[in-house]
Parts: structure tokens; sequence; C-alpha cells
């Protein structure tokens, strides 16, 4: 049984920090990227930061220089540490993994390249 749990999100100011993590379990997370995608209420799902199995990473424009994705594969986890959060980082973030022999879908961070969906954490930046 393949599955990814996500876990962090929260409620937080504007400016403020939050850490997520991302657990697998029932597959060794070496062998996949892992991409943190988030879904704002009536909008798609899009992609916020992408790893690869090799530590090589991607970020949507948006958030470079906030966000800083990073893996730890002793524990299973990948995470995504969230600065200067703004209001429009809103929504819903979830993770989700792609075999390694992809690298080329894995770095273009699409949410339709990707499979192995968590359930999603929420994730609400308001004054």
């Amino acid at each position: 049984q393949l599955r990814l749990v996500e876990s962090g999100g929260g409620l937080v100011q504007p400016g403020g920090s939050l850490r997520l993590s991302c657990a697998a379990s029932g597959f060794a997370l070496d062998y996949y990227a892992i991409g943190w995608f988030r879904q704002a209420p009536g909008k798609e799902r899009e992609g916020v930061s992408c790893i690869t199995n090799g530590g090589d990473t991607n970020s949507v424009d948006s958030v470079k220089g906030r966000f800083t994705i990073s893996r730890d594969n002793a524990k299973n986890t990948v995470y995504l540490q969230m600065n200067s959060l703004k209001t429009e980082d809103t929504g819903v973030y979830y993770c989700a993994a792609l075999h390694r022999i992809y690298r080329a879908a894995a770095l273009r961070c699409a949410p339709g390249e990707y499979g192995y969906w968590g359930q999603g954490t929420p994730v609400t930046v308001s004054s």
C-alpha cells in the first residue's frame, strides 16, 4: 500500500511561517521525485515546488525566495518550509510522487504528471 500523508498546515498571519511535512509509507522515497501542489477555492491545482530523486528543485516564481523544499530520505519525508507567507498562498497543499526515471517531467512540477497523491493539509494566511 503506497501512501503519502501531509501535515503541518494551519492558520497563520501574513509574514508568518509554516513547515509542511509529507511522510511516505509503503515505498522508498529515494526512488521518487516529490512535488508540493496547492489548490485555492475556485482555482485549478498548481505546482508549488518539486524535488527530484537527486535533489534538483524547481519552484513556481511566486514562491521563489520564500519557500524551500527539502527531503530526508532516512525519514522517508519531504518538507516545505514556507516563510514570508502571503494571503495568496492560502489553499489546500498536497504532496505527490513521481518515479525517478521521469526526471524531466518531475521538474516541470505539473499536477497532471504526478501520482500517489496525499489527502492534503489546509493552509490559511489571514490577518
